[in-house]
Order: structure tokens, then sequence, then C-alpha cells
């Protein structure tokens, strides 16, 4: 194994049996049946890569991609069905809830099992212990069984013991989801030292703000196989076309080659029902409600590149598309968006009212679409789309038809401020 090297992975594969019986597996078990009950799943299929001493690795992918399977591998939880893995240096993991603590010891004697486990002595965790319970944070519950805990004091200890033994390659999956804003600042904060100290990371994360900040490089898996590794936003991209469907394992086939293909229909509702096709992030238990007069029957968002995406990159320019078929006469139909935060909190949106951009009648039968196109400026994280067309009836307001947290958008920042938006301050400091 080259000495640069922390993990070595290569031709990693790990194959699950399946069984649609129980009593199928029995008697597999007990040879009473000659051909195979199972079925083979892969949840790794022939995965190589390669972690440098130093680098901080993000793995992304979507559910059921192997993402955890590996790292589970990597630190010996599971044994490989094929390929093998080297590790080079003392590994300290953080892997789901649970995993390592015994529920009815203390906070006390987990972080004592915890150490011992990984091959420390008791008095090189005594001398550690006043470092850990600080960063824990959690008080005199580190006293109590630790079945007592809520999630986010098991994931604040869990990390403490990992993050406070000195490891050469920490390795994180998901867990720092769990803490809350301020404790998870503190965990990142952590990350920015152990780099500067050349220690080195590999850590799983559905936060692609995180993977863009802090990864020097990201592997993206998807059903098991290497899609490819590279920087953050190589593979964020590669992960979004993913996302909707555009990106096809084993072929040439690229969202940019479908796009062309969407240019060349022959008319925009074809071209209009293609992108929509492949709509991302919708809520399939969303709300509706109003008289119909006018129906919204299509609704997606695309990135800078014109791109259909739910994951539109802090600072770029990006468009909501909004359909809706005029079922009936209306007098001056009012076309709208709003996001909201996964609390609930309305952060913004517009209407075609305030920009006074339509502010005319419709007849029953037509088909309007409607572009709004504006820079992401809103903090990264989770927000929630809703669409709505309403109007005025003899200085009524009346609801035609609204769709509530419709879409989930991801907004992908290395930079966040201060409250819901970006003011794109430009700072300047100098001597007087």
């Amino acid at each position: 194994m080259d000495e640069s090297l922390a993990i070595e992975v290569k031709d990693l594969t790990k194959i699950y049996k399946l069984y649609e019986r129980n009593a199928d597996r029995v008697r597999e078990a007990l040879r009473l049946t000659r051909k195979p009950r199972h079925t083979e799943h892969y949840a790794l299929r022939d995965v190589s890569m390669d972690i440098k001493k130093g680098e901080t690795v993000g793995i992304i992918g979507t559910n059921g991609s192997g993402k955890s399977t590996i790292l589970k591998i990597i630190t010996g939880v599971l044994n490989p069905s094929g390929g093998t893995v080297t590790v080079n240096g003392r590994i300290s993991a953080l892997l789901e809830l649970g995993a390592g603590f015994n529920m009815e010891y203390t906070g006390i004697e987990n972080i004592y099992l915890n150490g011992t486990m990984i091959g420390f002595s008791e008095a090189e965790i005594k001398a550690k212990m006043d470092d850990i319970l600080a960063f824990a944070d959690i008080g005199d519950f580190v006293n109590q069984p630790v079945k007592t805990y809520s999630s986010g004091m098991f994931v604040r200890l869990a990390f403490a013991v990992a993050i406070n033994i000195e490891p050469e390659i920490l390795i994180v999956d998901e867990a720092l989801s769990v803490g809350d804003v301020f404790f998870q600042a503190k965990c990142y904060h952590k990350f920015e030292e152990f780099k500067e100290m050349g220690k080195t990371i590999l850590f799983v994360s559905h936060d692609l703000s995180s993977i863009s900040k802090y990864c020097d490089r990201v592997v993206l898996l998807n059903k098991g196989m290497k899609l490819g590794e590279g920087t953050p936003k190589e593979m964020i991209d590669i992960y979004k076309q993913v996302l909707v469907g555009q990106y096809h394992a084993g072929e040439d086939v690229l969202e940019e080659e479908m796009s062309e293909e969407i240019d060349l229909l022959e008319n925009d509702e074809e071209r209009t029902a293609a992108q929509k096709k492949n709509a991302a992030g919708e809520n399939p238990e969303m709300l509706e409600y109003g008289s119909k007069k006018a129906v919204i029957t299509g609704y997606f968002v695309t990135d800078e590149q014109g791109k259909n995406s739910n994951a539109i990159i802090k600072g770029t320019e990006f468009t909501i598309h909004m359909e809706v078929d005029i079922m009936e006469d209306v007098a001056a139909p009012i076309f709208a968006f709003t996001f909201k935060n996964v609390k609930g909190t309305e952060i913004t949106g517009t209407n075609t009212m305030f920009e006074k951009s339509f502010l005319d009648g419709c007849k029953a039968g037509e088909k309007k679409e409607i572009t709004f196109t504006q820079k992401m400026d809103l903090q990264g994280g989770e927000y929630l789309l809703s669409f709505g067309v309403t109007g005025y009836e003899e200085d009524t307001f009346t609801v035609y038809h609204r769709l509530y947290d419709i879409l989930n958008i991801t907004v992908i920042s290395d930079k966040n401020t201060v409250g819901f938006y970006d003011m794109n301050s430009a700072v300047e400091v100098k001597e007087r």
C-alpha cells in the first residue's frame, strides 16, 4: 500500500441474499433444496477509491446507493463479499446512533467502553475525559443511562468521544444532522482543526452545502456503483442529474444531450412535457385547494444552465416555471410562488401583480406558461416551494388554485450569513 494513502479500497463488492419467505432461508441453509431460493442484491459492486492522508472526502448519493455500507466495511462492522480494504492509521467512526454504545450504561461508562474498544488504556481515557465532557456539554446527564438520552444528547456524546481520542482517520455517517445548529458548527470547526493537523476525514452527508464547503474531493455512488469522483462542484452537478433521472450509468447520455433532444421537440407543449417528466423534489402529500377556474398543471425549476433541477447553487440565476390552464373566464389572474423553510415560515415570494408583469384577463381554454427568473440569495439549506393562482371578483379575493409545499428546493452554499438571505456585502478593511 502506498504510504501516502490512508484508505485503499479495491473492487469492493457487497451482496445481500434476499428471500421472499423465512422458510426459504431455512431450506437453503439446511440444503433442503437444489435450486437457490434467494435473489442477490448488490449493495456495492466493484467500487474502488483511494483516500490520501490529510484529505477530507465526502461520499454522496441517493438513498440505497451504498454510502453507509462502504463506511461499515471500512470500519470493520461488515465483511465484504469481494474486494479488499486496507487502512493505514487509527480509525474513529461515528456511524448510526447506538453503534458501540450499551444503552444500559451511563455516559461515563460508555466513554470508557468506547475508548477501550479503540485501544486506549483506562489512564489514557481518564486523561481525555475533561475534553470529551466539555465538547459533549450534556451536564449531569453524563451520569445517567444513555437510554434516557434524547437523540441530540446521544449524538453529542458519541461525537465527543469520536473526535477527542486523537484518531488519524475520522469517519462520520450523517450523524451530525441530529445535533442543533450550534453543535454542528462546533463539529465542523473541529473538522477544520483536523484538516490543519493533517488528519483524514471521510464522511457521508445529504447536506450538499457542507460537502461543497469542507470536502477536498467527493465520491458519487449510485445503486452500489461508483459514478465518479472529483471536485465537489463536479460531483454535485452529476448528482443533480441523478436526482432528476437524467444521468444513465454506463452510457454516454448525460443531461446536456437530453436538453438538446428536448430543444428539438416540435412545439413548446412537447418540450414542457419532456422537462416535467423528470421533475425533481415533488411532494406526494402536498395540499391543494381552490375553485379550479384556473388550474396549475405544471411546475418545475431550472438552474442557470437551463437544466431541470431542485438543487440550486447560491449566487446563481434560476427560473421557476409554472403552467396554468384557464378553465373559465377570469378577469385578471395573479400567478404567484412562495418559499418556506422546513418549519413552515414564509421566507420570500412574489407574483405577477407585485411585479406588474401581467394584468390582463384570460378566456376559457387558454394555456399560460409563467416563468420567474431571479438570483438565488437564500442561505444554504432546504426549502419548500408553493404555487398559486388567485384573483379578484367584484373586489372579493378568490383562490382559483393553490399547491402548497409542492416542491423541495435545496440551496447549495459554501458561505452562509445571518438570517434567511445574503446581503452580498462587499467588505473592505484598511488602515485609517
